[in-house]
């Protein structure tokens, strides 16, 4: 229901030549086979996640908590042969044009998570394009590196459009499935090569919908519950 909502809102916004997908397609939600089927059916190129990896095996969930662990065993079940192997053939680094795309962090794409000045440092020196994108937290947020070596952070507000000056930047544009930094709307943004702006877009959706599926799927309740809350 996410996914579809934000397609709809940029439908509505223009359209998209490209869709960029930044990990974790699949896993929480209740409906992991309908999201890749939908992801197949765009334009779309795509990294790795963790999660996307465990749900077919690649990984394994023992660093994963227990309900993430019991969402993830529920999920192989729902996938097919095509599924698994569009997952598998997935890479975890991708270069596009100024951007490089992972789901974690540049130095450790699948598994890293970066919401600290301190870690986005370092993080800096392990890609080469000018921008770098990544998910992971699902937590909207900007590194900005300078000259000096000095990196901030700042928060990646709903409809503000960040200039992509030619200053270094590391960012985040949150998560459609599952937001965790308290707004419960999903989160995803829009690149505009030819102003060279990005865009964070925050969008409604039936959560309860989702809710409901996920309860007759019998997935674990504080999954369930965090969507009301986006955290």
């Amino acid at each position: 229901a996410a996914f579809e909502a934000v397609l709809g809102d940029i439908e509505q916004r223009g359209g998209a030549d490209e869709f960029w997908s930044l990990g974790d397609v699949i896993d929480y939600g209740p409906d992991p086979q309908a999201c890749l089927d939908r992801l197949l059916k765009l334009n779309c190129v795509g990294v790795a996640g963790n999660h996307d990896l465990a749900a077919i095996g690649k990984i394994s969930t023992a660093d994963f908590n227990q309900t993430a662990a019991l969402a993830t065993n529920w999920t192989k079940g729902q996938l097919g042969p095509e599924d698994t192997a569009y997952l598998k053939n997935q890479p975890m680094v991708i270069e596009r044009g100024d951007f490089t795309l992972v789901h974690g962090s540049p130095r450790d794409p699948i598994w890293e998570y970066l919401t600290q000045p301190g870690l986005a440092r370092v993080n800096f020196a392990c890609f080469k394009t000018r921008y770098c994108l990544i998910g992971h937290s699902h937590i909207p947020l900007v590194f900005e590196t300078n000259d000096d070596d000095d990196v901030r952070l700042s928060e990646f507000p709903a409809d503000g459009r960040l200039k992509l000056t030619g200053k270094r930047l590391i960012i985040n544009p949150g998560s459609v499935g599952q937001p965790r930094d308290g707004d419960p709307r999903a989160s995803y943004a829009i690149y505009d090569e030819e102003n060279k702006t990005l865009t964070l877009h925050r969008v409604s959706y039936d959560i309860g919908l989702t809710q409901s599926r996920m309860t007759a799927h019998g997935l674990p309740e504080r999954l369930i519950t965090r969507l009301s809350y986006g955290h």
